[in-house]
């Protein structure tokens, strides 16, 4: 493993997941109450004792840069080897900013070439999921392979939105196609790779001089792989947990895994932790109102009320004779005296009114104005924003961040599938 550079991209905007990423890098998104979701990518890493790794930022990165730090909670404050962050910058083989997911790592090829790796390990900073690299890497060295792409069986319906394999018995990639729409395969590619470094180089370097390209991994360089036959292979991925939380919806529903009487996902196992930066607070208080079930509370949280089926982060308040149901917040939002919260994700510093309903009625209208994000009758406020007392606010609802005027809310009656700017 110390001849392995792990490399996460990290850089992405995560536009599907709406204002949660107004502020923020998708990497950066909170997750199950503590974490973020580039914890999970951290943590496999150190898990599989790769202890050199790297972290391509681009889009919005103080909130990420300031989780990350000197890399303490993960074991990777070292001297040699650790955590690097590296960013944009003009002077590179490339100048500008990264233009896809190979042109990322393109634009850092002469720091990657100074470590001296014989590999390299690239990782997507946006997935959640435990695996064990060290297997992957072992079978790549084994097999003789210059490239080796993880992948997984998914449901057929899911298929077109993946890269897709198709691989003979020992495991060669014959054939690799990006997002179609009548997939041949349902063996999808997870956006982890081996590569040797020299055909890496190679690789990289010949694509950034390519007009036609879209510099990127899947639409790019695989398939050039493949096509000249440079023995490109497939892991198959044996932990069976994998999800891209790339949706509002496919985020809201990862979360509820996590409470299910018998989660797929375990986040109790001292062989896989998942190490993050914790937040310096107290213990959960639960007050004598409270009523507290299938949910995940995080440290500092100050209960009065009912929550079910939910998710708090650290520092979350949730006021006396307020239900808090099927919900994600996010830190330090308050939930004021008697408001109800159904089926709603509220980022951080969030307040809700006093006996204002969030996330009301059985109206699932689409909303207007982003009619691709905001489906599923799950209704979405941005940071910072503040709930007015008494309001009655639908289904699909996008609050933007930082609108806290009364007056945005439309005398406090809001329909389903409205959005609310400042």
């Amino acid at each position: 493993m110390q001849r392995t550079m792990a490399v996460i991209l990290a850089g992405g905007r995560g536009n599907r997941l709406g204002v949660l990423t107004a502020k923020r890098a998708k990497p950066a998104v909170p997750f199950g109450g503590k974490y973020r979701i580039i914890d999970f990518t951290l943590s496999n890493c150190v898990n599989s004792l790769v202890y050199n790794v790297c972290v391509l930022t681009q889009y919005r990165p103080h909130s990420l840069m300031h989780h990350l730090g000197r890399g303490a909670p993960w074991d990777l404050n070292r001297f040699d080897g650790g955590l690097t962050l590296l960013h944009p910058h003009p002077g590179g083989l490339v100048d500008g900013w990264y233009r896809g997911t190979a042109d990322a790592v393109t634009q850092n090829l002469p720091w990657l070439r100074d470590q001296k790796p014989e590999r390299a390990l690239i990782l997507s900073g946006d997935h959640v999921y435990k695996m064990d690299y060290a297997r992957m890497i072992e079978e790549h060295k084994r097999s003789g392979a210059r490239v080796t792409v993880a992948a997984m069986e998914v449901p057929w319906e899911d298929a077109s939105r993946f890269g897709v394999i198709e691989a003979d018995d020992d495991g060669t990639i014959t054939r690799f196609l990006e997002k179609v729409p009548d997939p041949p395969s349902n063996l999808a590619n997870m956006g982890i790779y081996v590569f040797d470094l020299p055909l890496l180089d190679e690789l990289l370097v010949e694509d950034a001089s390519n007009e036609a390209s879209a510099h990127d991994f899947g639409k790019n360089i695989l398939p050039t792989c493949v096509e000249r036959k440079v023995g490109i292979r497939v892991h198959r991925f044996q932990e069976a947990y994998w999800r891209d939380v790339g949706t509002i919806q496919s985020y809201w529903r990862t979360n509820m895994d996590l409470i299910s009487p018998v989660p797929e996902f375990d986040l109790y196992d001292p062989k896989t932790r998942v190490h993050t930066r914790s937040a310096e607070a107290p213990a959960v208080k639960l007050g004598r109102g409270a009523k507290v079930s299938e949910s995940l509370v995080s440290n500092g949280c100050v209960v009065d009320g009912v929550v079910q089926r939910s998710v708090l982060s650290p520092h979350v308040v949730v006021k006396a004779g307020a239900v808090v149901r099927d919900s994600i917040i996010f830190s330090d939002s308050v939930v004021g005296e008697g408001a109800v919260v159904d089926r709603c994700i509220l980022d951080k510093n969030v307040t809700v009114g006093v006996e204002t309903l969030l996330g009301t009625g059985e109206d699932m209208t689409p909303n207007a104005e982003f009619p691709e994000l905001y489906t599923s009758g799950l209704t979405v406020v941005g940071r910072n924003a503040r709930i007015p007392r008494q309001a009655s606010i639908g289904r699909n609802v996008c609050v933007f961040p930082d609108v806290t005027d009364a007056k945005a809310f439309h005398d406090r009656e809001v329909e389903s599938g409205a959005t609310i700017q400042g």
